[in-house]
């Protein structure tokens, strides 16, 4: 367990925008920061940072939380890992007791895959530098490919060396498990024999965002290996289709130049970088997907796709462009000369010359396309059909209306098309695509509807989401305001005036008519606060934005985020004047407690009718009915009472 003080220390060092900034790319909008949501896929950055309160919140998806929550979230990591994680980024040391053999054995499987992960990394790195094979076969052939000594350190290249089982045996000896170094991919078990997955192999480990050690792509150094590149299978914590190699070295290259450059390969990564070219990623041993691209797109929205020289890695990376267009981003290409890859032409120029030749070079992926494919077609009619359909599809999957008109127009030009019929293509995709995706979500609306026919009914739902809204708001108004003067009074004319704060009116109203929040969390709150209140000091919104519960601290950052706002400007033009929510607590605060006992009161009539009518159907006595039927007025009345007091309309 980690000590209360190293805790403390940990959430004075964390600040928000340094950790969030390290997975999302935020720019500053006024007092908050906003980026896309790394939660969900958005077009529209809806994700804001609160430094000065040091939380998050994503009004897409409802996400939110401090930093920690959010290292949680991200990196699916438990607390106690989140705090690790963020004492290592801020060079804290870490006080925590010995675990047990038992609290050992009960480590989750991710934690240990990391574990096993991050030995075999360190073991492929010693084997490179310390093993006689490592160094002869190894270290001499990244030398021989011109890696220098601090990219094979950066990027923590290693070497498998060529023996059955020579890394599983020295994990067994160190105490690793079998179960779990087959679990990570490192060690394969069949018909009673076991022996390492990569033999004779340069390592190169994949990392998460974090720096995670998820898996390893090994390359072969044997002429009559059937497999050059081998990658690490599917496991817990390794999922080719979400991560790129060399994102965790090129994150803030990728924000700083605002810009990322995506190539084939591992050693083509590790090239650019030597050359001074650091927003680069990989696909890892994968055709690109939806999740890869909207990971750049956390940092950037302009990628840039090299291709090798060659015409079939150039048709093969032209799959990947329409993927990259979907997802709203600006996507240039870069074609190298016939029978260069980005390696072998990173190994021959300076950065210089190598920047000299992407600005000279790179092409919009139209006019590009469009080149490539018209070599072909020449006057063959058929052919020239086949490629304008082809461009028109890739135009059609663009999300905004006004990129794909230009792309039309200059379409329009290069194909010698009439831009009515390229619209008439591009709309008549784009509705196909359209019905296609309607009859998909109405399938699974009805496949929904039909799980939940027995679940419960509509009205009781809304009931249950509209007397939990009235805690929420209560709530908000506790952590918000608690503090905050409500009223002055005098208990007779001789005393001093006395004032009643937002807490202590809250607390009085709930505790006097006896009320009880139904939703947990929000009662947790509630009775902490009112502990730390009744102990004679005031909690802090840090205690509870802080707090070791989970469901607390997210909710807290949830009530504590400010919604949009309208901006000065739009202020200033419309005249719109809207009076700060402070100034307005001696309203909000009051209608906050009636509305939730006006629903509370509202429940109970309901319950009183259906007891009522259950009486009348049993054959009650009528004495019994008519005192239910004085119970029912007397709740009426109540109703009525509270209603008028605000104003409010009571409809029957």
């Amino acid at each position: 367990m980690i000590d209360r003080e190293t805790t403390e220390r940990i959430i004075q060092a964390a600040e928000i925008t340094d950790v969030i900034g390290d997975f999302v790319n935020l720019k500053k909008r006024g007092a908050n920061y906003l980026g896309l949501c790394p939660f969900h896929n958005e077009k529209t950055p809806s994700f804001t940072v609160n430094p000065s309160k040091g939380i998050f919140k994503c009004f897409g998806c409802g996400k939110g939380g401090n930093a920690i929550n959010f290292i949680m979230e991200h990196e699916h990591l438990s607390y106690p890992e989140a705090l690790k994680y963020l004492a290592n980024k801020y060079n804290i040391e870490i006080r925590e007791r010995e675990l047990s053999a038992e609290e050992l054995k009960e480590r989750n499987t991710r934690d240990s895959l990391l574990i096993v992960t991050q030995f075999a990394k360190h073991h492929y790195i010693h084997n490179l530098y310390h093993h006689q094979e490592g160094q002869n076969v190894g270290m001499s052939y990244l030398k021989e490919r011109g890696i220098r000594d601090d990219m094979i350190e950066r990027f923590e290249l290693g070497y498998s060396l060529d023996q059955w089982e020579g890394f599983t045996q020295t994990a067994l000896k160190e105490g690793y498990k079998q179960e779990y170094l087959e679990k990570a991919g490192l060690t394969i078990s069949k018909e009673n024999k076991r022996y390492d997955r990569f033999r004779g192999r340069i390592m190169f480990p994949i990392r998460s965002l974090s720096g995670n050690v998820l898996g390893f792509g090994g390359r072969s150094l044997k002429k009559d290996d059937k497999a050059k590149y081998l990658n690490s299978p599917e496991t817990e914590i390794y999922h080719k289709s979400n991560i790129l190699y060399g994102i965790y070295q090129a994150k803030r290259a990728i924000t700083k130049n605002d810009k990322c450059y995506l190539v084939e390969g591992y050693t083509d990564v590790i090239a650019l970088h030597q050359s001074g070219i650091e927003n680069v990623v990989a696909a890892s041993g994968t055709s690109l997907t939806e999740n890869q691209v909207r990971l750049v797109k956390r940092f950037t929205p302009n990628m840039t796709v090299i291709f090798d020289g060659d015409t079939a890695g150039i048709k093969a990376s032209l799959r990947s462009i329409d993927l990259i267009l979907e997802q709203g981003m600006n996507v240039k290409v870069l074609p190298l000369p016939e029978g260069e890859d980005p390696d072998s032409f990173a190994q021959n120029r300076s950065a210089s010359a190598f920047e000299n030749y992407i600005d000279e070079n790179e092409q919009d992926f139209i006019h590009f396309k469009t080149r490539l494919l018209s070599k072909e077609a020449e006057n063959d009619p058929v052919k020239k059909a086949s490629l304008i359909t082809d461009i028109v599809r890739s135009i059609s999957v663009i999300p905004d209306g006004i990129m794909r008109s230009v792309y039309i127009k200059n379409c329009s030009g290069m194909l010698d098309m009439d831009e009515k019929v390229l619209y008439q293509e591009t709309n008549k995709i784009r509705s196909k695509r359209a019905r296609q995706k309607y009859r998909r979500n109405q399938q699974h609306q009805e496949k929904e509807e039909k799980n939940n026919q027995n679940l419960t009914s509509l009205p009781s739902f809304i009931e249950q989401v509209y007397s939990e809204t009235q805690e929420k708001e209560i709530i908000r108004l506790l952590l918000q305001y608690g503090e905050k003067e409500l009223y002055t009074y005098k208990e007779d004319k001789y005393e001093e005036a006395k004032t009643l704060t937002v807490a202590q009116y809250i607390i009085k109203e709930i505790l006097n008519d006896e009320l009880e929040f139904k939703n947990l969390i929000y009662k947790k709150i509630f009775e902490e606060y009112l502990e730390i209140l009744n102990k004679g000091s005031h909690p802090t919104t840090n205690h509870f934005i802080y707090h070791s519960d989970g469901d607390i601290s997210s909710l807290a950052a949830d009530v504590l985020s400010p919604g949009y706002e309208l901006s000065e400007f739009f202020r200033k033009k419309s005249g719109i004047h809207t009076e700060p929510e402070e100034m307005k607590l001696k309203m909000l605060v009051p209608e906050a407690i009636i509305a939730y006992k006006r629903k509370i009161l509202e429940k109970a009539q309901k319950d009183k009718v259906r007891e009522i009518q259950q009486a009348q159907q049993a054959g009650h006595d009528a004495g019994q009915i008519m005192k239910m039927q004085q119970e029912y007025q007397a709740i009426t009345a109540a109703i009525n009472s509270i209603s008028k007091d605000r104003g409010w309309v009571v409809f029957r």
